[in-house]
């Protein structure tokens, strides 16, 4: 029997800098249906009360199918750490710099989405770089609902 090494106990086998990365290289982050359970679950964490995103009879009351998504709520599917993106940079992030995104179209609870990081920046500097993301989100109707665009600062292999 060999012994336990916590340090070995990793999503992914291999670790990976800025110089292993290539554009075009996408991730997609898991499916998820937008139930009344996660609307409840940002309210709580978002503190945002509006009842336009907690109560259904105010929505159908303005024309719409039923609770609207707050757009910080539908653009937390696009967390990378949903996806394998920080297993493989656990010793070379250095930290989410920045994050910009459009609302191209409503989300409402029932919808199912399928977010998408794809890289579009490597922008290299002496002993780290800039990793960019295309971020996006489609829905079950294959609209597009949000387009975004994320940076990270990655540490370069150690020399």
């Amino acid at each position: 029997m060999t012994a336990f090494d916590p340090a070995e106990h990793r999503m992914v086998p291999e670790q990976r800098w800025f110089e292993d990365f290539r554009l075009g290289e996408r991730f997609l982050l898991p499916s998820r249906t937008m139930t009344e359970a996660v609307f409840l679950a940002f309210q709580g964490a978002s503190g945002d009360a509006h009842p336009i995103h907690y109560d259904v009879e105010f929505c159908k009351a303005r024309g719409m199918p039923g609770l609207l998504a707050h757009g910080l709520q539908t653009l937390a599917q696009t967390a990378p750490g949903a996806g394998l993106f920080p297993y493989y940079t656990e010793e070379s992030i250095v930290g989410f710099i920045e994050q910009s995104s459009k609302f191209l179209k409503p989300v409402f609870a029932g919808d199912t989405l399928y977010p998408a990081l794809e890289i579009d920046e490597l922008t290299p500097g002496r002993t780290t770089g800039v990793l960019g993301f295309h971020s996006t989100i489609h829905n079950q109707r294959r609209e597009l609902v949000l387009e975004g665009k994320q940076r990270y600062l990655l540490r370069k292999r150690p020399g």
